[in-house]
């Protein structure tokens, strides 16, 4: 897997949000190994607006192509750095559930007393 965009809105990106990101995303690499070459990482942060100073006005939204499908995880949180990291386990979630169905398909056979 790797990442082909890390996009900020309404905020800059430093090194550290940057690194954050790509440290977060090492957890899924574990997951998208049956995909590689393919899996490619989305990433947008930021805020949802300039002029809110309370409440979850941090967003974070991963979005994950992998064959066959695409898997898009959001979360706003009041700090950006829990966002990414709600939005990594959403993402985690969702790709745990994705193997899972892959498997069942395989696992699947014919008719059942067909023979």
């Amino acid at each position: 897997m790797h990442i082909t965009s890390i996009k900020g809105t309404n905020l800059t990106l430093t090194d550290a949000i940057k690194s954050r990101v790509e440290s977060k995303a090492l957890a899924l690499e574990k997951l998208t190994k049956d995909f590689e070459p393919a899996a490619e990482l989305c990433v947008e942060v930021g805020k949802s607006t300039k002029h809110h100073a309370k409440g979850p006005y941090f967003f974070a939204e991963l979005q994950l192509s992998v064959p066959g499908s695409q898997l898009r995880a959001v979360c706003e949180e009041e700090d950006l750095y829990h966002a990414i990291g709600q939005a990594r386990d959403q993402l985690r979630r969702q790709l745990k559930d994705y193997k899972d169905k892959l498997q069942d398909r395989s696992k699947q056979g014919g008719r059942p007393g067909k023979k």
